[in-house]
């Protein structure tokens, strides 16, 4: 239930995105999963992958800045209010998230959580049976 996310510093120019894509391409590699954060200097490309240790090892060997974070990810209804649901069980656990980001296909959305305690986010989200998604299977999405 503990995934290994990217996170790939990008210098805000035309075509870091393209190269990372690239990297990752030509290794076999599929990225499921992805958000950017930017701000004047630089952007942060999270993301989830395939093959995490090797998408680190190619893109560091291509001189890119990149770091593995462990992150959570669950599978929840792709209706209103689900997602408040979760968020309310951690929240009044006193878990913070530092970020997510979510993807939906039809009926279930998929959320990659970076919480500020990681065991104790998937302490509270076992006892409330909400659905875990093992590494493996987020890295298939």
């Amino acid at each position: 239930m503990v995934a290994k996310q990217l996170s790939i510093f990008l210098e805000n120019k035309s075509g870091r995105l393209t190269e990372v894509t690239e990297v990752l391409a030509r290794e076999n590699i599929n990225l499921s999963a992805l958000c950017i954060a930017e701000n004047a200097d630089f952007g942060i490309l999270r993301g989830i992958v395939s093959d995490p240790d090797r998408a680190y090892k190619a893109l560091k060997d291509n001189h890119f800045a990149v770091n593995i974070t462990d992150v959570v990810g669950i599978s929840c209804p792709n209706v209103p209010g689900a997602l408040a649901t979760v968020l309310g069980y951690l929240s009044a656990e006193g878990v913070f998230i530092e970020y997510m980001y979510s993807f939906a296909n039809n009926n279930i959305a998929n959320v990659v959580i970076r919480p500020s305690n990681l065991d104790k986010c998937i302490e509270v989200l076992k006892e409330k049976k909400v659905d875990l998604l093992a590494a493996s299977d987020l890295y298939k999405l």
